[in-house]
């Protein structure tokens, strides 16, 4: 949708990586998510923007549903990356509108990787069980989103996630909301390289549904990991580090040469940390 300024941050070049954040938060949570693992592969732009409505980018009237930010997103592809195809990340809310974004504009999309995602067929989303927690420590919404619920977390929780839902333009997240749901696309699967990661213990979206998309991604890496909700990407960060480098590896290998790798891990001892775990299937 033309005409919002959409604010960024950019580290490093090359490649281009357009990175999006879950609902009413903004890019300082999917930087500090994210960075450590895309910054460790050399030869890559990581594009990290505020959605409309969060951060320092506003969601004028004109911007009433999902379609209507997912038209600004593949406007700021086409300003950032007007020649080259772009990996999309996203996490939850983030990761809806990167499917969005490949189903649309397959062509503009060289690589996907959804982080707990936010679809509009969830299902099975089990309760909120806590693997660690203290009954003092966070406010409610930290108790809420994390299932590793230690100081560490905590002090990540204030730095990078409390500080962008404080700027969030809630009656533009209402308004989006009621129309959150994107138009269906035309046109078959996107088949390019696909990485989808959920938690077990994730009570905002589950991981049922997230299975489901193994069918409809011909070329997707999908885990399943213990020890881990839908702050994910906070909790088990050596685990998804692991998988985004393998992701972009894929992105890097011509289209035929890799198959599917399905992996669902065992519980760490050290939340937050690396896991057990098995696979089927070709790698």
């Amino acid at each position: 949708m033309k005409g919002t300024a959409v604010y960024r941050v950019e580290h490093g070049d090359g490649r281009p990586v357009l990175v999006l954040h879950g609902a009413g938060v903004d890019h300082r949570e999917a930087e500090a998510c994210f960075e450590p693992a895309l910054g460790a592969r050399e030869g890559y732009r990581r594009i990290y923007p505020d959605l409309p409505g969060t951060g320092r980018t506003p969601a004028p009237e004109s911007v009433r549903s999902a379609d209507d930010v997912l038209s600004v997103l593949l406007d700021l592809a086409a300003e950032v990356a007007p020649t080259e195809r772009l990996l999309v990340v996203g996490h939850s809310a983030g990761a809806y509108y990167a499917q969005g974004m490949a189903a649309r504009r397959p062509d503009r999309v060289a690589g996907l990787a959804l982080v707990c995602p936010l679809l509009a067929g969830v299902r099975d989303v089990p309760g909120h069980h806590p693997v660690v927690a203290a009954e003092d420590l966070g406010d409610q919404e930290f108790r809420d989103y994390f299932v590793v619920q230690t100081p560490a977390m905590l002090e990540r929780y204030e730095r990078f996630v409390a500080p962008g839902a404080a700027l969030a333009d809630q009656a533009a997240m209402a308004r989006i909301g009621e129309r959150w749901e994107l138009a269906p696309a035309e046109g078959p699967p996107y088949e390019g390289p696909t990485l989808v990661v959920a938690g077990r213990l994730d009570s905002v979206v589950g991981h049922a549904a997230a299975e489901d998309l193994l069918d409809h991604y011909p070329r997707c890496t999908l885990a399943v990991l213990d020890g881990a909700g839908h702050a994910l990407p906070h909790e088990q960060p050596q685990l998804l580090a692991a998988l985004l480098d393998d992701w972009m590896r894929r992105s890097e290998t011509p289209a035929g040469q890799t198959g599917v790798l399905v992996t669902r891990s065992t519980r760490s001892e050290d939340p937050g940390g690396t896991a057990n775990g098995h696979a089927r299937g070709p790698s």
